[in-house]
């Protein structure tokens, strides 16, 4: 949304001080959540997601009904910031209001990633059993989508109560993200139904990879046959290689690993883009290898922290490097750029947490101080230039000035980037590091520690 109704101009404001002073940072990170979900709490309860600007909402992944979506997105972040009271009332709406017995379509990726791993990871937070049995009750819905295809890559969307299916078409994220949940519920469950589905559907798409080892971003999910030609590592093929790696980190299976390592090793063969002292990865064709296009999503920054995880942890830095440079040139991360100069091809901003996903990842590994201060400056520049009335607005373009707000904040705003900024700062005892486990929307699945 631009300029005019649902938007709003703002001009910078100081950031907080003492920046470098990790703990206060991790309070300050720690307050500003408590803030949001009070305005949530107080003009959008219940609701999938706040306007925050209007102070109003809007439904996701239905058209025209809510599932509480900002609410179970938040559960787990509001847990490991001790914010306790917040975590109880939101468990208790879920007890008392959550129904997926809705005659409507919802994306089966979106609805796995966003809705059954909110759960998951409420449930791994608290342990109460109505929590996984919401889980399962989704997850039950959305499996047929993955039985109705002979090849077993799922249809792109569902209908939750007739089972009804749309979207063939599909792409290696939305085919391959759902291993580490699925695979969560069918060790809780002792069904092994789920994880077996997910598998299967990541196995499909693996071996229809070309001669050179790379994955076009487009296929019919009926037949296996591809729709397009380029091969990207950011969207819509970006958490396909992810969970390929977190297959075998959260459920040790050694068949994802070897995935994993195919894929990565086709990817560094024919995708680094070198301009300068920049590393990118670049689009290309996925039988030639020839390079289609300079443009590079932001989406496609969280792949130095996999790189890193799996392995290749120099050339991992070296791309986060390349995005940090990005967001001290815009301060706020535009959606898009072209790889020739970081000129801003889309100028506008989602609330992206994946520059601060791989930094978070990078830390973990290594230590370095240079992570925190990226995650540092993406959570200041945010705090600065994001934050509304009623919560934190995505931005209609990040090179204005001054800047423009939209009036809508996504779900995976309290998942995923408030998440890894506390994380990083805080040192909580209510996670265990070493063993720490987050997916693709920042739900933890492994690592929590229960007071």
């Amino acid at each position: 949304m631009l300029a005019g109704a649902g938007a709003a101009t703002i001009t910078a404001k100081a950031p907080v001080r003492n920046k470098h002073n990790r703990r206060a940072l991790a309070e300050d990170v720690r307050s500003e959540m408590r803030w949001a979900w009070r305005n949530y709490r107080e003009h959008a309860w219940g609701k999938d997601q706040i306007r925050p600007i209007s102070g109003g909402n809007e439904s996701f992944p239905l058209k025209n009904h809510h599932l509480g979506l900002t609410l179970i997105e938040a559960l787990d972040t509001l847990w490991i910031m001790g914010l306790d009271d917040e975590f109880r009332d939101g468990v208790e709406w879920i007890k008392a209001n959550l129904d997926f017995d809705v005659d409507g379509e919802v994306s089966v990726f979106e609805t796995s990633i966003r809705l059954v791993g909110g759960l998951l990871s409420a449930h791994h937070a608290c342990g109460d059993p109505v929590l996984l049995a919401k889980a399962k009750d989704l997850a039950d819905r959305l499996l047929p989508s993955f039985n109705a295809s002979p090849i077993g890559i799922p249809h792109r969307f569902i209908n939750l109560k007739t089972g009804a299916l749309r979207g063939p078409e599909t792409n290696p994220a939305e085919t391959g993200t759902f291993i580490p949940e699925f695979g969560f519920l069918s060790r809780a469950r002792g069904d092994d139904r789920y994880r077996a589905a997910a598998k299967r559907a990541l196995v499909s798409m693996f071996e229809r990879r070309s001669k050179i080892g790379l994955l076009a971003d487009s296929i019919d999910c009926m037949t296996g046959e591809w729709k397009s030609r380029r091969a990207t590592i950011g969207p819509p093929s970006d958490s396909y290689y992810e969970y390929l790696w977190d297959g075998w980190d959260l459920l040790g299976d050694r068949d994802c690993l070897a995935m994993y390592r195919t894929c990565t090793a086709a990817i560094l063969k024919h995708q680094p883009l070198r301009r300068g002292g920049d590393l990118w990865f670049g689009n290309v064709d996925f039988e030639t290898g020839k390079p289609l296009d300079t443009e590079q999503d932001e989406l496609g920054s969280f792949y130095g922290g996999l790189l890193a995880q799996g392995g290749n942890p120099a050339v991992g830095r070296a791309h986060t490097r390349t995005w940090a440079k990005v967001q001290k040139r815009y301060g706020v991360l535009p959606e898009s750029v072209d790889s020739r100069d970081m000129a801003a091809l889309s100028k506008t901003n989602d609330l992206r947490p994946e520059l601060a996903d791989a930094a978070f990842n990078h830390w973990l590994i290594d230590g370095r101080e240079e992570w925190r201060e990226i995650v540092r400056d993406h959570y200041l520049a945010m705090k600065r230039w994001n934050r509304a009335r009623y919560g934190y607005a995505d931005l209609a373009d990040v090179t204005s000035n001054p800047r423009i707000q939209s009036d809508h904040c996504p779900g995976y705003w309290w998942s995923e980037q408030m998440k890894y900024y506390y994380l990083i700062f805080a040192n909580t005892p209510r996670v265990d590091y070493r063993k720490l486990y987050l997916s693709t929307e920042g739900n933890v699945l492994r690592g929590l520690r229960r007071p």
